[in-house]
């Protein structure tokens, strides 16, 4: 899944200066002594209890997130590293920050989707995105916060097309290169397929495999291997179970999780891979921030305004085996008291069990929000809904009153606990307005006409207060 906006940057000129350092083999990257501003190598090694990663000579385990969030707080639950989808999210200002903190960074090289119109058959659609690439590899490579190359995020449908295995292989050997002291590594969506066959067979220069799963998170180890994986791989993105791992309810919205008990989620599936000490070299979870897919909350860690949810309690406790010593608040339940179904401008109550630690002042806030038109976005940008801040009669921690809009359609009813500190916890529940329902932000056909008498310059414009006032009404 493409977690984020869709990442593409465009270079002018490409400038590729061969190092003339010999590559030692496909898991093996050149050595040298690390100096303050130096690239610091970075090394595979297969020994007899399997694979390892060695950064700068020094044992090298990945505990990541993906995303650009709290570089302070990711230091300070036990995390090292962050994951980029692409070059484009990168900056002087960030590696700098991830550098100084001992954070290394995977960096992406975003390579188009087929499904967005790109053609993996046009040369000139290729050569263009391989020079772009090798540009980004040559800016970035002897930057010391730079851990690996991801070349490409799930830009593998359903793994069938051979030429885009070829050019994820002519990519990886040209950035070997380019850069020999960095491994590779390319990003797939879960593991059906050929695609686990494909890449060992025809990427040979990619040396690490990147695999994006979410309900099927705890059992990558054993699925990877019946599938026939030998390299090392990299657990590049977990979380909850997502919007399509789900079955819709009877008003066709999908539930969302508390965010108390995606935390079990992301304890089970860290642990399982965690586990495998023979071929993972560890993971990233996702997401380190907040974005709007499928749902306000679905994916995010962290909140808009910062605030932690027991997500990142859980990569703590796995991080620093113990337990963070002012959790985060518990959302028990959310439940509504009527019909998942209401006549428009209704008036609809919700109950709220919240828990806290003891001395613990709880605040809660209530947001009403029209549902995104689509739940299954592959990780694209998506436009916030709008929201209802004036529909909200009374709240509290118990619970809320809501009027409904008059608008038909799915809405849903956000409940954001916080503690006043830095920890905070989310449910919500989808409700729908019966009636036809129109799309948020559907386009209308043009020409749309507003004022349809022949203009001339004599023509009326309305401006302003007409006299009557009580002949307008605003909802």
């Amino acid at each position: 899944m493409k977690k984020n906006l869709t990442l593409s940057v465009l270079f002018t000129s490409l400038l590729i200066f061969m190092s003339g350092q010999t590559f030692v083999s496909q898991a093996t990257f050149a050595q040298n002594t690390t100096q303050p501003g130096q690239p610091i190598p970075v090394e595979l090694q297969q020994t007899a209890g399997g694979w390892r990663m060695l950064r700068g000579g020094e044992s090298y385990y990945v505990n990541g997130v993906g995303g650009s969030g709290s570089l302070d707080l990711l230091k300070s639950i036990g995390g090292n590293a962050i994951r980029l989808w692409g070059v484009d999210q990168a900056s002087d200002a960030l590696l700098d920050a991830a550098a100084a903190k001992g954070i290394s960074v995977a960096l992406g090289l975003w390579l188009e989707h087929e499904r967005h119109g790109f053609s993996y058959a046009d040369p000139q659609q290729v050569a263009d995105q391989f020079n772009r690439t090798l540009a980004a590899v040559e800016k970035y490579k002897d930057h010391p916060a730079v851990l690996l190359w991801g070349i490409g995020n799930e830009m593998e449908g359903d793994g069938s097309n051979p030429l885009i295995w070829k050019h994820i292989e002519e990519l990886a050997s040209a950035i070997k290169k380019v850069d020999p002291l960095h491994p590779t590594m390319t990003v797939i969506a879960e593991m059906g397929g050929d695609k686990i066959p494909s890449i060992h067979r025809l990427c040979p220069s990619i040396d690490i495999v990147g695999i994006n799963s979410y309900g099927g998170a705890p059992s990558v180890p054993q699925r990877y291997r019946q599938l026939g994986g030998t390299k090392p791989y990299l657990v590049t993105e977990f979380g909850p179970r997502g919007p399509w791992e789900l079955t819709k309810n009877n008003i066709d919205a999908v539930l969302e999780e508390t965010s108390t008990v995606k935390a079990e989620s992301y304890r089970q599936s860290a642990i399982s891979i965690r586990d495998d000490r023979e071929l993972c070299l560890g993971f990233y979870a996702f997401l380190w921030g907040h974005k709007q897919e499928a749902t306000a909350t679905w994916f995010g860690m962290l909140l808009p305004d910062g605030k932690r949810t027991a997500a990142v309690d859980v990569l703590h406790e796995i991080w620093k085996g113990e337990a963070p010593t002012n959790p985060c608040p518990r959302i028990d339940a959310l439940t509504l008291q009527g019909d998942n179904e209401v006549e428009p401008n209704a008036t609809v109550k919700l109950a709220l069990k919240a828990n806290a630690k003891a001395g613990q002042k709880l605040h809660a806030k209530w947001v009403l929000m029209a549902e995104a038109n689509a739940y299954i976005t592959g990780g694209d940008f998506q436009e916030a809904p709008p929201s209802f801040e004036n529909n909200v009669i009374e709240s509290g921690l118990e619970g809320a009153t809501l009027k409904m809009p008059e608008r038909p359609g799915l809405y849903r009813i956000y409940a954001y606990i916080n503690d006043g500190d830095s920890g905070a916890a989310v449910a919500n529940l989808p409700i729908r307005v019966k009636g036809a329902q129109l799309e948020w932000g559907q386009p209308v056909k043009l020409p749309f006409i507003l004022y349809d008498e022949p203009l001339s310059a004599a023509a009326f414009a309305p401006t302003g207060w007409m006299g009557n006032t009580a002949a307008i009404q605003v909802d």
